[in-house]
C-alpha cells in the first residue's frame, strides 16, 4: 500500500492543506508544535474513521472555531487505486459523520462502520494492529517492549492472524460440548419413545379393532329394518294428509263462490243505481242549455248584430275591435314615448345649461387664479437671476484656488487611490515583520526554556551531546534586524497618512467646486424653465376668458330650447285624454262579444256530457248483464261442489293420519337411540385406528432418533478431533513464527547496531525478549539504556512488518511504515543507527516510510521533506515541499 495524496480542511490545527506523497523516504520535518504529528493522525482516521481517536471524540477533530471538517485521502493498495472521504459537521455541541465514501474503482461503499470494515479486510489489520504494526505513534516507540508476555503474544498473534485459529478451535470446543448437550437429550427421548412403543403393544389394539367392527355391522342391520317401516308409515301419512288436503279446498271454494254470488249481487244494485242518476243529471244539463240559450238572444239584441249572427260574424267583430283597440294602443305608446323624449330633451338642455354656468364660474376663478400666479412668478424670475449672478461669482473663486496645486484638477480621485494601495502594501509588510517577530521571540523563549533545562534550544537533545547550542546569539541578532525594519516601515506609513490626509481636503475642493457648478447649471435651468411656464399661463388666461364668452352665449340658447319642448309636452297629454275614451268604449263591446262566444262553448259542452252520460248508461245496461250470467255460473258450481262433499272418507283419513303421526314418533326415537349406539362404536374404531397409526408413528420416530444418535456420536468425534487439530496448528505456526521473528530481528538488530556489547535476542514461544551480551549474560529488554531500548523496540517493530510481508510469500500488500517522532529517547550515536534502520527497510523492499522529526540528520537522509510551519496569527499550519539535500545520508550509503 502506498498513500499517493492526503487533503484536509478545518482537521485540528489546519485550515486548508493537501500533500501528494511519493515512494521511498518522506520526512515530515517542523518545529514543536507545528501540527507534524496531526498529519499522520489525518491518514489513520481516514483510514478507520473514530476508532484512530483513542480516548478522544470527534469534537477535538474539527478545529476551534469551525463548524464542520473535511479529510480525503487517495491510495494504492494491490495494485489498484482507492479513495476515501469522511465529512464532519458540529450540531451543537457534538460533532457527527455526515459523509463518509470509499471509491474502489468497482463499487462505492457509504457510511462510517461499512468503510472501516471494508479497509480493514483490504489491509488484513483493524486500527488495533495498524497501530501494532505499521504505525508507530508519538510516546508508543517502546510499547511492545512494556507489554507483558501475554500482551505482547495477544498483539503478535493477532497481526499474524493466529487468533482466528484459536477463535475456531473455541467453536470446535462449544460445538462439541454442544453436541454433546444434544446426544444426551436424544437418548432420554429415545427411552421415553421405547416406553410409549411397549405401553401401546400391551393393549391388543387388533383384537378389539375387529369386535368393534362386528357390533358396527350389527347395528346397522336394525337400522335398516326401522327405517324401511318408517317409510311405510311416512307414505300413509302422506296419503291421509293428501284427502285431507283436498277436502279443505274444496270447502274453501265452497265459501269463496258464496263470496262471490253476494258481491255480484250488490255490483249489479249499485249499478242500477247509477243509471238512475245518470238519468237525472241528464235532464239537468237539457234545462242548462235552455238557460244559456235565452242569455245569448238577450245579449244580441242589445248588440248591433242581427239575431240570426253566427259565430263567425262574432268573431269578426271581435277581431275588428280589437285590431281597432290594438292600433290605439300603439299610438297611446308612440305619445308616451314622445312625452318621455321631449321631457327628457328638456332636462337635459336645462342640466347642460347648468353645467355651462358652473363650467363659466369656474373658468372666471381660474382667471382670477392665474393672474395672481404671474405675478409671482415675475418676481421668482428676478430672484433667480440674481442667485445666477452670485454662483458664477462663487465659482470663479474656487477655481483660483487650484491654479498652484500639485495635482491637476480632476487627478485628485485615482491619486488618492494609488496613496492608499501603497500604505496597504505597507500594513502588510509591518504584519508580516511582526508574526516573524512574534516566531522569533517565541523560539528565544522555548529555546531559553530548554536551555535552562540542560538541553538543546534546537532538538531539545542533552547540550553536551548537541551541536546547535548557539543558536539562541542568532536568533537574538535575527530579532534586532527585524525590529530595525519594522521601524523603518512605520516612519513610512506616518509619511503617507499625513499625505493621504492632504489628498482627502483637495479632494473635498474638488468635490465642493463640483456642487458649485451643478447648482449653477441647475439654476439656469429652473430659470429657463420658469420663464417658459410665465408665457403659458398668459396664454391660458386668454383662453379662458374666450371660453367665458361662449359659455355665456350656449346658456341662453338652451334655456330657450327647454321652453319650447315643455310646451310640447302640453299638447301631446291632451292626445292621451282622446285615445283613452275611445279605449274604453271598444273594451265595452269586447266584453259582450266574448260573453256570446263563451255560452256557445258552454252549451256545446253540456251537450258532449250529455252524450257522454247516455253512453254510460247503455255500457252499464251491458255490464249487469254479463254479471246476472256469471252469477247464474256461480251458483251451478256451489251446488256442484257441495253435492261431491263426503263426510266418511274424511273422518278415515284424520284416523289414518293419527295413527301414522304416532308411529314415526316412536320409530325415530328407536333410530336416533341406534344411530347414537353405532357412532360410539366407530368413534371407538377410530380411536383405536389413531392408536395403532400412532404406534406405528411412534416405531418410526424411535428407528429415527436411534439413527439420529449415531450420526451426533460420530459427530461429537469429529468435533472433538477438530477442536485437537486447531490447537495443535496453532501452536505448530505460533512456533514457526517465534522461530522466524527471532532470525528477523536478529537480523535487524545486527544490522543496524554497532555496539560489539550485545551478541543476540532471543524469543521464546511465549513471546519473551531476553538479549544476551558477548560474554554470554543474559538481559531484560528493560535493563538496556533508553536510546538502546527504543532501538530494539524500532528493531522488534520493523522484524514484525517483514514477519507479515514475508507470510504471504513476499507479496502482501503492506501499508507504509510510519514513524512518528521517532528520535525522543536517541541519542546522536543512536539517531545514525536509525537512519540505517529505516535504510535497511528500504532496501528489503517496504514502498513507502513517513518519519515525523526535527532531527536534521534524518532529514539529510529523505527522499523527499516535507516542511510544517504554523502561522503566529492565524495559529494555522500550513505545508510546504521542499527539495532534500543534494548528498543525502541515505543516498550516500547506497
Amino acid at each position: 500500500m502506498k498513500v499517493d495524496r492526503i487533503r484536509l480542511r478545518n482537521f485540528k490545527c489546519y485550515g486548508e492543506a493537501d500533500l501528494d506523497l511519493d515512494r521511498g523516504v518522506t520526512v515530515v520535518h517542523g518545529v514543536n508544535g507545528s501540527g507534524k504529528s496531526t498529519l499522520l493522525e489525518a491518514v489513520f482516521f481516514a483510514l478507520y474513521g473514530s476508532k484512530a481517536l483513542d480516548n478522544r471524540t470527534l469534537d477535538d477533530v474539527i478545529t476551534t472555531g469551525a463548524d464542520d471538517a473535511e479529510v480525503e485521502l487517495e491510495f494504492t493498495h494491490d495494485g489498484r487505486a482507492f479513495h476515501v472521504e469522511r465529512h464532519l459537521t458540529l450540531r451543537g455541541d457534538r460533532a457527527s459523520t455526515t459523509k463518509c465514501v470509499l471509491e474502489t474503482g468497482t463499487e462505492t461503499i457509504e457510511g462510517a462502520r461499512d468503510v472501516r470494515a471494508e479497509i480493514t479486510t483490504l489491509l488484513r489489520m483493524d486500527a488495533d494492529a495498524f497501530v501494532n504494526c505499521a504505525y508507530v505513534r508519538q510516546g508508543e516507540v517502546n510499547k511492545l517492549i512494556h507489554a507483558s508476555p501475554g500482551e505482547r503474544q495477544d498483539m503478535i498473534d493477532d497481526l499474524l492472524q493466529l487468533g482466528a485459529l484459536e477463535e475456531y478451535r473455541e467453536r470446535a470446543s462449544d460445538a462439541r460440548l454442544g453436541v454433546k448437550t444434544v446426544l444426551d437429550g436424544q437418548r432420554e427421548v429415545i427411552e421415553d419413545v421405547h416406553g410409549q412403543v411397549e405401553t401401546k403393544e400391551e393393549k391388543d389394539l387388533h383384537e378389539r379393532l375387529n369386535g368393534l367392527e362386528s357390533k358396527t355391522a350389527e347395528l346397522g342391520e336394525q337400522i335398516g329394518n326401522y327405517e324401511s317401516q318408517r317409510e311405510h308409515a311416512q307414505r300413509t301419512l302422506e296419503t291421509a294428509e293428501d284427502v285431507l288436503d283436498r277436502h279443505e279446498e274444496t270447502r274453501a271454494e265452497i265459501e269463496t263462490l258464496g263470496d262471490e254470488i253476494e258481491t255480484l249481487r250488490s255490483k249489479i244494485s249499485e249499478t242500477e243505481r247509477d243509471r238512475d242518476d245518470a238519468k237525472d243529471e241528464i235532464r239537468s244539463l237539457e234545462s242548462r242549455r235552455e238557460e244559456l240559450e235565452e242569455e245569448r238572444s238577450a245579449l244580441l239584441a242589445d248588440s248591433d248584430l242581427e239575431d240570426g249572427a253566427d259565430i263567425e260574424a262574432i268573431e269578426s267583430h271581435i277581431d275588428d275591435r280589437e285590431k281597432r283597440d290594438d292600433e290605439l294602443r300603439d299610438e297611446l305608446e308612440e305619445v308616451h314615448v314622445s312625452i318621455t323624449e321631449t321631457n327628457g330633451n328638456a332636462d337635459r338642455l336645462r342640466e347642460e345649461a347648468a353645467d355651462l354656468e358652473s363650467r363659466a364660474s369656474d373658468a372666471r376663478e381660474e382667471i382670477a387664479d392665474l393672474e395672481s400666479r404671474l405675478e409671482a412668478d415675475e418676481e421668482t424670475i428676478t430672484e433667480r437671476e440674481e442667485k445666477l449672478a452670485d454662483l458664477d461669482g462663487e465659482i470663479e473663486s474656487a477655481r483660483a484656488t487650484f491654479d498652484d496645486a500639485e495635482v491637476a484638477f480632476g487627478e485628485t480621485e485615482s491619486y488618492l487611490e494609488s496613496l492608499r494601495d501603497d500604505r496597504d502594501e505597507l500594513v502588510s509588510e509591518i504584519n508580516d515583520v511582526t508574526a516573524e517577530i512574534k516566531t522569533v521571540e517565541n523560539a528565544i523563549e522555548e529555546g531559553t526554556a530548554l536551555l535552562e533545562a540542560g538541553k538543546c534550544p534546537e532538538c531539545g537533545q542533552p547540550v553536551e551531546d548537541s551541536p546547535h547550542v548557539n543558536v539562541l546569539d542568532d536568533k537574538r541578532d535575527d530579532l534586532e534586524t527585524l525590529e530595525e525594519r519594522l521601524e523603518s516601515l512605520e516612519n513610512d506609513r506616518d509619511e503617507l497618512d499625513e499625505r493621504i490626509e492632504r489628498a482627502d481636503a483637495r479632494r473635498e475642493s474638488e468635490r465642493r467646486l463640483e456642487r458649485l457648478e451643478e447648482n449653477r447649471e441647475n439654476a439656469s435651468q429652473l430659470l429657463a424653465e420658469k420663464r417658459e411656464a410665465v408665457q403659458e399661463r398668459r396664454e391660458q388666461r386668454e383662453q379662458l376668458r374666450e371660453n367665458v364668452e361662449t359659455y355665456e352665449r350656449e346658456v341662453a340658447e338652451k334655456r330657450e330650447k327647454a321652453e319650447e319642448l315643455t310646451d310640447e309636452v302640453e299638447t301631446l297629454q291632451a292626445e292621451i285624454g282622446e285615445i283613452n275614451s275611445e279605449r274604453g268604449e271598444i273594451s265595452t263591446r269586447l266584453e259582450t262579444l266574448e260573453r256570446l262566444t263563451e255560452i256557445r262553448d258552454e252549451r256545446a259542452e253540456r251537450l258532449n256530457e250529455i252524450e257522454t252520460l247516455r253512453e254510460r248508461r247503455s255500457d252499464w245496461r251491458t255490464l249487469n248483464d254479463e254479471r246476472r250470467e256469471q252469477l247464474s255460473d256461480k251458483r251451478d258450481r256451489k251446488e256442484e261442489l257441495e253435492a261431491e262433499f263426503d263426510e266418511e272418507r274424511v273422518a278415515t283419513a284424520r284416523e289414518d293420519r293419527e295413527s301414522a303421526r304416532e308411529y314415526l314418533e316412536k320409530v325415530d326415537e328407536k333410530l336416533t337411540e341406534l344411530r347414537e349406539r353405532r357412532d360410539e362404536v366407530q368413534n371407538a374404531i377410530g380411536a383405536v385406528e389413531n392408536e395403532l397409526d400412532e404406534l406405528d408413528r411412534l416405531r418410526e420416530r424411535l428407528e429415527r432418533l436411534r439413527e439420529r444418535c449415531d450420526r451426533l456420536e460420530s459427530l461429537y468425534e469429529e468435533a472433538e478431533t477438530l477442536q485437537t487439530t486447531y490447537g495443535d496448528l496453532r501452536a505448530e505456526l505460533r512456533q514457526r513464527n517465534v522461530e522466524t521473528l527471532e532470525r528477523l530481528l536478529n537480523e535487524t538488530f545486527d544490522l543496524v547496531y554497532q555496539n560489539d556489547s550485545y551478541a543476540s535476542i532471543d524469543l521464546d514461544g511465549e513471546y519473551r525478549l531476553t538479549v544476551y551480551q558477548k560474554d554470554g549474560e543474559p538481559l531484560e529488554p528493560e535493563q538496556l539504556s533508553g536510546g538502546e531500548r527504543a532501538l530494539f523496540n524500532l528493531s522488534l517493530r520493523c522484524a514484525i512488518y517483514r514477519l507479515l510481508a514475508e507470510g504471504v510469500e513476499g507479496n502482501a500488500p503492506m501499508p507504509p511504515l510510519i514513524l512518528d517522532e521517532p528520535t525522543v529517547f536517541l541519542d546522536s550515536g543512536h539517531v545514525t543507527q536509525l537512519v540505517s534502520l529505516v535504510e535497511s527497510m528500504r532496501n528489503l523492499g517496504v514502498e513507502q516510510i513517513l518519519v515525523v522529526s526535527h532531527d536534521e540528520e534524518l532529514v539529510g537522509a529523505a527522499d523527499s521533506i516535507v516542511r510544517v510551519e504554523k502561522d503566529a496569527t492565524s495559529n494555522r499550519s500550513r505545508l510546504e515541499r521542499r527539495s532534500p539535500p543534494e548528498t543525502s545520508l541515505l543516498t550516500s550509503e547506497t
